[in-house]
């Protein structure tokens, strides 16, 4: 199975739908299942794709296929899952600051669902008493993840309910006699240090005596992904052991044995995905050369939201003398991707490849400027399949009252 696309494969796919358009390989989100699989092969342990990574239907039918279960933070998107071919026991609905009517739509499909608010909570309880078992989602109170806006396990964050108002949870599942079965966390996004997993593990496990009927300990996410040469990851295989003994020290201590999840999302699909686009102009300033491609914040967003890095790289002129660009798009607002980039030199009309695009790349693209969305490929065992068609001009109409 080839886990890295080859710039012929980039480059003729392009050409057959154009500029610009995302690519998946699915044998690379194979492999980093099985990576993450293996890695937490001495446990019992559960594996949520978070779907609002990429939530491409086709994307879910293949997670599906390899034996993940889904994570869900919106009520369309467990919908999604279900039509995907999940079962209703397998999806994972976490929402956030929603209204209690989607949490009771969520009850009508059947769904697990995690509960980070004391008002749903009781709400939730006094609807539901003991009949509907649920997940409380707590804010561990530990700062994570590479970038403050990726950070959700913090004392200001919006997510979850404080560890210190467990007395207050308690008082209301005593009241309403709510089935607990799970309790679940998460601190953050692109955590490399597994300390910071170890820590929230502790954290949980001193709340596990508050739960009686406890099944499971949801770790959520946030494992990093390399996105530049030389850039470190989550050693996986170390925090599947130390977790593995953790949990196994756990029972042998209380006699109590219960289940880890996790919801790897990037980690999966990141290193996956690649956006391709056209140079449109090469520019020369007093500061600087930039190169204007067919696309920009509209379609990538993340390095003018996170500052996030992505490896660029021109795929029809890899022999050429590396020149310094600045790569910008061409949305009108400040829109650059990369400055002072290192790129073999790149003349207009010429295709570059963005690399760790499969994660929040389309799925938080947009139709700013009045521009379409572009089109996604998946390639499967080599195959190029289209798996969105690019947006046409009555798409952008399609829901506007004239």
């Amino acid at each position: 199975m080839p886990l890295q696309l080859t710039n012929e494969q980039l480059i003729a796919i392009a050409t057959e739908y154009g500029t610009p358009v995302y690519i998946y390989n699915a044998d690379k989100i194979t492999e980093q299942y099985i990576k993450f699989h293996t890695a937490f092969r001495h446990w019992d342990t559960k594996f949520f794709y978070a779907c609002k990574s990429l939530t491409n239907i086709n994307i879910l039918k293949h997670v599906r296929s390899l034996g993940a279960s889904l994570d869900c933070v919106s009520i369309n998107e467990v919908r999604l899952g279900l039509m995907a071919g999940f079962d209703k026991a397998d999806i994972l609905y976490t929402p956030n600051c929603v209204d209690f009517a989607e949490i009771l739509e969520a009850t009508e499909l059947g769904v697990y669902i995690n509960i980070d608010n004391i008002s749903l909570l009781e709400q939730f309880g006094n609807k539901f008493g003991n009949s509907y078992p649920i997940c409380i989602r707590l804010n561990p109170h530990i700062m994570a993840g590479g970038n403050f806006k990726i950070s959700t396990g913090h004392v200001d964050s919006k997510f979850g309910i404080s560890i210190h108002q467990v007395r207050h949870i308690q008082r209301v599942v005593k009241t309403f006699g709510i089935h607990v079965q799970g309790i679940h966390m998460h601190t953050g996004s692109e955590i490399k240090d597994i300390g910071v997993f170890l820590e929230g593990l502790e954290v949980m496990f001193n709340m596990v005596s508050q739960f009686p009927d406890l099944k499971f300990i949801d770790m959520g996410s946030g494992f990093k992904v390399p996105y530049q040469p030389g850039d470190p990851e989550t050693d996986i295989n170390s925090l599947g052991d130390r977790v593995s003994h953790a949990f196994a020290q756990y029972e042998k201590e209380t006699g109590k044995r219960i289940q880890v999840w996790f919801e790897p999302g990037k980690y999966l699909v990141s290193e996956a995905g690649y956006f391709v686009v056209k140079a449109n102009v090469v520019k020369q300033t007093p500061a600087t050369v930039f190169v204007g491609v067919n696309s920009g914040f509209n379609h990538l967003i993340r390095p003018m939201f996170y500052e996030a890095y992505h490896h660029i790289a021109n795929l029809t002129n890899t022999e050429g003398p590396e020149r310094i660009y600045t790569v910008v798009g061409n949305i009108c607002e400040t829109d650059t991707f990369a400055w002072d980039r290192k790129i073999n030199e790149v003349k207009e009309g010429d295709l570059l490849v963005f690399n760790n695009a499969g994660a929040y790349g389309f799925e938080m693209s947009s139709n700013f400027n009045s521009r379409f969305k572009p089109a996604e490929v998946m390639v499967n065992d080599g195959v190029a399949k289209l798996i969105r068609s690019r947006d046409t001009f009555e798409d952008l109409l399609r829901n506007q009252v004239i």
